[in-house]
């Protein structure tokens, strides 16, 4: 993982879908300046009974980085962010993120380094259940749509490509 320190903040997005949190099975799709993350969310009512379900499809602008793998929700407090408030089933953009810092500095020995480019960048959390996703991006975009499990990963590539 990567250290933080008394700068980083969490805001918890309000705009972006929450995810299911029985098994939202998430899902990337990536390109190298192209990301589409897509996730179940929970039914809410009126409940759908017919055989699609709601999930959420999030777009990355300009993705720079990004993990997918542990802690999943048992091991959240292992997180580095966990002392910031990170909780289960959220999505958060890391304010004064330590990560973004840590990215800038590695950079610094491009000899066309520019500091003020990773003024612009956005570093996000999903938490899902057996998972976190971690971006730094310019921005995102997100999608809800009612489809079929089997289509999800054509809908991703048709965001992918858009």
């Amino acid at each position: 993982m990567y250290p933080i320190d008394e700068e980083d903040r969490l805001v918890e997005l309000q705009n972006v879908p929450k995810p299911e949190p029985g098994a939202p099975c998430p899902m990337l799709l990536a390109e190298e300046n192209r990301l589409v993350v897509s996730y179940w969310l929970p039914e809410v009512p009126p409940y759908d009974t017919g055989p699609t379900a709601p999930f959420a499809f999030v777009r990355f602008h300009g993705p720079y980085f990004h993990l997918f793998g542990p802690p999943n929700d048992e091991a959240l407090d292992g997180h580095p962010l966990a002392k910031c408030g990170l909780a289960p089933y959220s999505v958060y953009e890391v304010e004064s993120s330590s990560l973004i810092r840590r990215l800038e500095a590695m950079n610094a020995v491009h000899p066309y380094h520019q500091p003020a480019v990773f003024d612009a960048f956005h570093h996000y959390v999903f938490t899902f259940h057996d998972s976190t996703f971690e971006c730094v991006a310019h921005g995102l975009e997100t999608f809800v749509e009612h489809i079929h499990f089997d289509q999800q990963l054509q809908r991703m590539s048709v965001l992918l490509a858009g």
